[in-house]
């Protein structure tokens, strides 16, 4: 199967874009692709977000708003599975991901590493964006 992906991902300039990221493979850039479907559909980011279910619930009374809110469970499971899971294996290779994951990481005291990869995965919502909307590649940071 992943020889079969391999071979159909380089015909594909949204999956190429996609791979250049480093820790991201073609199985995992092939299964978002798929998912997204044509990047136009979606205004911006937050939408994807909302339809991957990487989006939290606001909860608001009166004038008081609650910091601490549960994360929606509606949305395209298999979506947010790879972004999930690609979030997770870009913050081995990327220093930017791998500080941002740090630092959720130690914010909270319970569901640490839940809590921080799906904030990960959030952030890369906005990288997987940019890089299929311009059809560009990824040119990592330069670190100071």
């Amino acid at each position: 199967m992943d020889k079969t992906i391999t071979q159909i991902s380089t015909q594909n300039t949204d999956i190429n874009c996609l791979t250049s990221v480093p820790g991201i493979g073609p199985v995992y850039a092939a299964g978002i692709v798929a998912e997204i479907g044509q990047i136009e559909r979606f205004p911006d980011e937050s939408h994807i977000a909302k339809y991957a279910g990487l989006a939290w619930l606001p909860h608001e009374s009166g004038t008081s708003v609650r910091q601490a809110t549960p994360r929606t469970r509606k949305g395209n499971q298999y979506l947010r599975y790879y972004l999930v899971e690609a979030a997770n294996s870009i913050r081995r290779y990327d220093i930017t991901y791998q500080r941002y994951y740090h630092k959720k990481y130690e914010k909270v005291p319970k569901y640490r590493h839940r809590r921080a990869i799906v904030l990960t995965a959030r952030k890369l919502v906005r990288l997987v964006e940019v890089l299929l909307r311009n059809h560009q590649f990824y040119i990592p940071p330069k670190v100071v």
